[in-house]
């Protein structure tokens, strides 16, 4: 599927879900609290900004990363904010968190969901994950949750992500990867691409990507259940990597 056409999909899908739809591969019928729960979020986090919890993730970057109070952070696709209101509680008055997302709709509503619950150290800003907004070398931790997915160009992500990190950063990922090969019929399925699942790659060439960027990468966990929970049983699983910047 052309690159374009890719992110077209994805943003007006995703568009829909920041207006209150909902993506049926991801756990449809499911409520947004529960999805949370069942991806490793506690009450207290979910309860934390309500309006930014939209059942999406495959885990819970914020807990495997080691956020530091006067950190700045980046969310890489970071959508009504959920993830970037956590870590801006961790990094405190004089860090700073960032969000970037391609969809204008979730921008939107993160940026109104920073107002409403007073988030002053948290700066959302509409653009790609895969031509980062950024200055080099002036991110501390990059934390993203079931996002590079859905990029057409995951080495750009990768590149990009090793660019605007400093020295001795760390970026912690949670994303869906592929434990066998799909079908052709669902690679060009829209409702499994935007559903976290037709756009993945297999797990060992997902590992070499980051490698291939520079970093050194430490696998925390692997949620292989979350396939029969949430995805039908398709062979896949949900992989949590800190991936740190030596150089």
């Amino acid at each position: 599927m052309n690159k374009n056409k890719i992110k077209d999909i994805v943003k007006a899908d995703y568009g829909k879900i920041a207006n209150g739809g909902c993506l049926c591969n991801c756990g449809c019928g499911i409520s947004n609290e529960e999805v949370s729960k069942d991806i490793g979020y506690s009450d207290e986090e979910i309860n934390n900004v309500p309006e930014a919890n939209l059942g999406l993730g495959c885990g819970n970057p914020t807990a495997l990363g080691k956020i530091k109070e006067g950190d700045i952070v980046l969310d890489l696709g970071s959508g009504a904010g959920f993830d970037a209101f956590l870590a801006a509680k961790k990094v405190g008055e004089k860090g700073k968190v960032i969000g970037v997302d391609m969809t204008e709709e979730m921008i939107k509503k993160a940026r109104a969901n920073a107002i409403k619950y007073k988030y002053k150290n948290v700066e959302f800003k509409l653009g790609d994950v895969e031509e980062l907004p950024i200055q080099d070398d002036s991110i501390n931790v990059i934390i993203s949750n079931c996002v590079i997915n859905l990029a057409p160009d995951k080495d750009k992500v990768f590149f990009e992500s090793y660019r605007v990190l400093k020295k001795g950063g760390r970026m912690f990922v949670s994303d869906i990867v592929l434990l066998r090969e799909l079908t052709e019929k669902q690679k060009s399925d829209d409702g499994l691409l935007t559903g976290c699942v037709a756009g993945a790659l297999q797990k060992e060439e997902y590992l070499q990507k980051i490698k291939n960027a520079g970093f050194k990468v430490k696998i925390l966990g692997e949620d292989k259940d979350i396939s029969a929970r949430q995805y039908s049983g398709i062979p896949l699983e949900s992989l949590k990597i800190e991936a740190i910047k030596n150089d």
